[in-house]
């Protein structure tokens, strides 16, 4: 019997056949206890429960069989493969071996019984399966056949299905024991909530999801039910970790900052249109936030274009006025930069200073910079991700506002408010997003900021018309764009590969940019990518939006915040290797005046049933929010957010395109174990989060 040891906290290491290589080799698998073992669940499944005759395999099926070796031998020229037959009177099939081993060859030998799983397949001489499992049988009777469903496992490099399928074996011995023994799986989620949701208890879920029964292929409710019941418990624990942190920053004090009547109603005045009924009642909603002496933590949303940038000056206005400093940060040194151009516009003709952080800054100017911000005077300063460098100190920072937040992880986003504390006071943090949030993501990866949507754009917007075309008709664009920029208008030429290497990319843009020269002769065009200085990009950029330049072409560099009214077409070339957010995204740059726009999507066929229904989508509709869903539905919460940022979403089980509908009973579960059951909670996230969840400790 196992000695008392918590499941996970109990090493890997203690179960039979984990050597130092085995566990290194799991440890890339994420396993580390008998708990991660239990929780590492299969892939999909194998029925070996029942043998088929050989007469009645089909290509493409796969399935056990059973036959006698009637012929083995090695075939083919230069590299060989060893073909070994097998006949069971009803049929035959080859079972086909491109690595093999002299002792392997010489144990097929004629007439022994052999047990086979593999697809079958369409070969040259007949039905055959390349590299299957199989065993010989020697008892008499012959062995049973499996008499569950066999577990395929993800694996990695030295780590076989067979010594993942051993170990778990082991792992499930352990996880029986009882709890009350200190050595069991402990279940967390209380009584009332399993009975509400008519979930099994948690190790009966394991068991099955690992050990399912012959019939579950055919009748498999009791295996989803298993696999939900265990996606609703890691979504819960993200769900009162996030809890657990807006908790402990409502503890905190912040500034009371309420904005200047007669300031407030200077900046209204000097802008040249009035605000939407959507930004002043989303400035409202944070303004009664940062005068309750609690740290704000909100996100605003709204789609491209509809005026998040103005309200964000609009509230900066409160901590200015109070003698606060404000901390912009951008996701790129190009829209720091045109924010520091809208904000110096709006708030120093009020008297308020605009300073600029950048990486491109260096020596004096850097240090005139970072002296400012350590001064009295209050100020704005914006930035990219040099903000929360450690030699920025703010004298007295009240507000953080970052923009585009699913560029940047938790981590930084908190990194930058660490920066303010001042006599036991938080600053407020405000998060702007131009790609709207898909409701069951904002349910949880945003379950510790209170959300605000800007849903209405400001009059005059021009609706953008999308077209979706092949590359051939790629001459037709490009005479299409000479009488476009004869009109007086301008064109976005966009460049995109599915490799992220900035290399390839201004390869791409460069010999596009080469060709429409070469074929639009009198047009004048620029070129902007990644590679190019800081300087440089924005110098194309302000040509371009003075209109000295009529063509841009670029990569996705000018996805977000670049603002040019006159650009009312944009052509996209393989618009199939992108996001739908990120090419509405692109999309918003184009229709921001009053004339008519279109967006060419400009494909390499031949699309996908995929790619068709994403393309269609963006034709069909120019609703964000819309577009926001369709896209978690088609590639996954991953891909929508950017799991490659620290903090964000990574989920071992739980897929929020399948479990969203999950997410409302998690809301009633988290509050019913805040109220009933506190001690499960912090059990809970330690299982599914681990130390990840450590987000103030930045």
């Amino acid at each position: 019997m196992p000695q008392p040891q918590a499941l996970d906290t109990l090493p890997v290491s203690s179960l039979k056949g984990v050597g130092a290589h085995t566990l290194e080799r799991l440890e890339k698998l994420g396993i580390k206890s008998v708990q991660d073992l239990l929780f590492h669940l299969p892939l999909r499944y194998e029925d070996r429960t029942q043998i088929i005759p050989l007469g009645q395999l089909r290509p493409g099926q796969q399935a056990l069989v059973e036959g006698r070796v009637e012929v083995c031998e090695l075939l083919g020229k230069g590299r060989r493969s060893l073909i070994c037959r097998i006949g069971d009177g009803s049929g035959f099939v080859n079972l086909r071996f491109f690595y093999f081993t002299a002792r392997q060859q010489a144990a097929l030998k004629r007439g022994i019984l052999l047990r086979c799983f593999g697809e079958a397949r369409s070969g040259f001489y007949g039905l055959e399966m390349a590299h299957p499992d199989y065993e010989p049988i020697t008892g008499n009777p012959p062995e049973q056949t499996e008499t569950r469903l066999t577990p395929v496992y993800p694996l990695t490099e030295g780590v076989h299905q067979k010594t993942m399928r051993r170990l778990i074996g082991q792992a499930l011995e352990w996880g029986a024991a009882s709890p009350s023994a200190g050595n069991g799986l402990e279940d967390w989620i209380p009584p009332p909530v399993l009975k509400t949701l008519r979930f099994p208890p948690l190790f009966e879920a394991i068991h099955l999801l690992h050990r399912p029964p012959a019939d579950s292929s055919r009748e498999n409710n009791d295996l989803t039910v298993a696999q939900r019941r265990l996606a609703f418990e890691e979504l819960l624990a993200h769900h009162l970790s996030l809890c657990s942190f807006r908790a402990a920053t409502r503890a905190q004090c912040a500034p009371v900052l309420k904005t200047s009547a007669a300031v407030a109603a200077a900046f209204r005045n000097r802008l040249p249109f009035p605000l939407t009924a959507a930004q002043r009642r989303v400035t409202g909603e944070i303004e009664a936030d940062l005068v309750s002496g609690k740290p704000m933590l909100r996100l605003v949303q709204g789609d491209v274009g509809s005026g998040k940038t103005v309200v964000a000056a609009h509230i900066a206005l409160a901590a200015l006025s109070a003698g606060y400093q404000v901390a912009i940060m951008a996701p790129t040194e190009l829209l720091a930069e045109q924010h520091r151009r809208n904000f110096a516009g709006w708030l120093e003709p009020l008297g308020f200073r605009v300073l600029l952080l950048v990486g491109k800054q260096k020596g004096r100017e850097r240090q005139d910079v970072l002296n400012a911000i350590k001064s009295e005077q209050p100020g704005v300063v914006i930035g990219t991700h040099a903000l929360f460098q450690e030699q920025v100190r703010f004298y007295r920072l009240g507000l953080v506002i970052i923009d585009e937040q699913h560029r940047f992880g938790v981590h930084q986003r908190l990194a930058l408010r660490e920066k303010g504390p001042r006599n036991g006071l938080y600053p407020h943090q405000l998060i702007m997003t131009a790609t709207p949030i898909p409701r069951t993501l904002a349910m949880l990866e945003y379950a510790d900021l209170d959300v605000s949507t800007i849903d209405e754009l400001p009059p005059g917007r021009a609706p953008v018309h999308t077209a979706v075309i092949p590359a051939s008709r790629r001459a037709e664009v490009i005479s299409r764009i000479a009488a476009w920029i004869a009109q007086g208008r301008q064109v976005y030429w966009v460049c995109t590969l599915i490799e992220e290497s900035d290399v390839l990319q201004c390869e791409a843009a460069e010999k596009t940019a080469a060709l429409l020269a070469e074929t639009l002769p009198d047009i004048r065009i620029a070129l902007i990518h990644g590679r190019l200085k800081p300087l440089q990009k924005e110098a194309a950029m302000q040509r371009f939006k003075s209109r000295e330049l009529d063509l841009l072409v670029a990569t996705t560099v000018i996805e977000v915040g670049v603002d040019v009214p006159n650009a009312s077409l944009m052509v996209i070339e393989n618009p199939e290797r992108l996001g739908l957010a990120q090419l509405h995204q692109l999309r918003g740059r184009i229709g921001r005046g009053p004339k008519e726009s279109h967006c060419v999507l400009m494909y390499q066929p031949p699309l996908s049933e995929l790619a068709k229904e994403r393309l269609s989508i963006l034709r069909e509709t120019s609703d964000g929010f819309e577009i926001a869903e369709r896209d978690l539905e088609l590639r996954g919460p991953g891909e929508v957010l950017g799991t490659r940022q620290t903090g964000q979403l990574q989920f071992r089980i739980a897929d929020l395109a399948r479990d969203g509908p999950l997410l409302p009973h998690v809301k009633v579960a988290a509050t019913t174990i805040q109220r009933d059951y506190p001690g499960h909670a912090q059990p809970l996230i330690r299982r599914w989060l681990g130390n990840a969840v450590r987000y103030a400790d930045v």
